[in-house]
């Protein structure tokens, strides 16, 4: 009984043995058939082989894939060489933080270096890290910094056609030439939204030298802000603190500031008030006044009455290029945000659903007036030789 027993258990020990090695055999084979079709015809899936990629590399010890939102170390060299050496011919501004160049690298990027005399500094790398972190297609991008041969040194990306403020009044401004209704309110939205995605971060960042000298726009006319956050970074890695940083001209500063020296996302939209000023009237609101009345253009705004005279503040440019409805509009809407108490100014969300609906409306109320389908044009064409 015992040896038929032992006779029992052994053959079923190798038929279980035996289904195992067919088992591991019909594993192999296939194995053997998937790697034969990857290396005929490549991974079915390249981002896979990707991924695998990576983890081998980490598995070896290799660098871990880089994060492009990540503030970049420029060497000296490769600045240098950008610049030409930091030539004059390549001088194209002067800002809070000191020189600003235009720079090629090796890359192809063009990119604009602002240079100033400093030792390196720990707080610098740090601010940067987090300000390279921000990005929106209304906001001018910070791609890294250099601290060498005590140089400090911010590298943003770089945009073509300026200062909205050198369009309006200043270098770039073409005679008989204009920037037409649409198009100026399209520039309002855009820094519009480039402010509203500052005050949406945790911690909210407020923009503590908003002018119309700090909002460019690139190649297609599409406004972004400029220098957000460059004041916290001069208030933290010089003696001075930031509120002693607050450097916006004094046309463009919240009164309650002035006075209290409060400072919050309120303050951000009496500047951003100012810059709808320039827009409209095409000039700088720190220099002009009405002669009548001896009151600067923004005590004007902030008496606007339905009864009073719009043509006073419009530029002359805009010719016949807008519709009174949305003019008025746009006015009562910038009244609001000039509006000498904090608290009845209005939040840049609602300023941006605003200048929205102003846009929208304009565009359809001058394609029912005849002025046909609205045509995409490239930003060098946006001016139109005034008749």
């Amino acid at each position: 009984m015992t040896t038929s027993l032992a006779v029992i258990l052994g053959g079923a020990a190798g038929a279980v043995g035996l289904v195992a090695l067919l088992v591991f055999l019909w594993f192999c084979l296939l194995h053997k058939r998937s790697v034969s079709r990857t290396s005929e015809t490549g991974s079915s899936d390249p981002s896979l082989q990707a991924e695998q990629g990576i983890e081998l590399s980490l598995l070896r010890g290799g660098p871990h894939p880089s994060d492009s939102r990540e503030a970049r170390r420029f060497m000296l060299d490769e600045l240098n060489l950008a610049t030409k050496n930091f030539s004059d011919i390549n001088l194209i501004g002067q800002g809070k933080f000191g020189e600003v160049y235009k720079g090629l690298l090796n890359d192809g990027m063009i990119v604009a270096i602002k240079r100033r005399p400093g030792a390196p500094n720990q707080e610098l790398i740090e601010e940067v890290r987090y300000l390279s972190s921000i990005r929106h297609r209304n906001i001018v991008i910070l791609l890294g910094y250099c601290q060498e041969n005590n140089q400090q040194m911010l590298v943003y990306e770089y945009i073509p056609n300026g200062s909205v403020s050198s369009h309006l009044y200043g270098a770039a401004q073409i005679s008989n030439e204009l920037l037409e209704f649409k198009n100026r309110l399209s520039v309002a939205l855009g820094a519009a939204k480039g402010l509203e995605h500052l005050h949406a971060l945790n911690p909210p960042l407020l923009h503590k030298d908003f002018n119309t000298r700090n909002v460019l726009v690139d190649e297609n006319f599409v406004a972004k802000v400029a220098d957000a956050g460059l004041t916290n970074l001069l208030g933290r890695i010089d003696a001075a603190g930031p509120s002693s940083r607050i450097v916006a001209d004094d046309v463009f500063l919240d009164p309650e500031f002035i006075e209290f020296g409060r400072f919050s996302n309120k303050s951000n939209v009496y500047s951003f008030g100012v810059f709808l000023l320039e827009l409209v009237s095409g000039q700088e609101a720190l220099k002009s006044r009405f002669s009548e009345s001896n009151q600067s253009m923004v005590e004007w705004v902030q008496n606007y009455q339905d009864t009073s005279d719009i043509a006073a503040i419009i530029d002359p440019r805009l010719s016949t290029s807008f519709t009174d409805e949305s003019m008025k509009e746009l006015i009562w809407l910038m009244a609001h945000c000039v509006n000498p108490s904090s608290e009845r100014r209005p939040a840049m969300n609602y300023v941006v659903s605003e200048l929205d609906r102003i846009l929208e409306k304009e565009m359809n109320l001058t394609m029912i007036m005849g002025e046909g389908t609205p045509i995409v044009t490239l930003g060098s064409q946006l001016f139109t030789a005034s008749r």
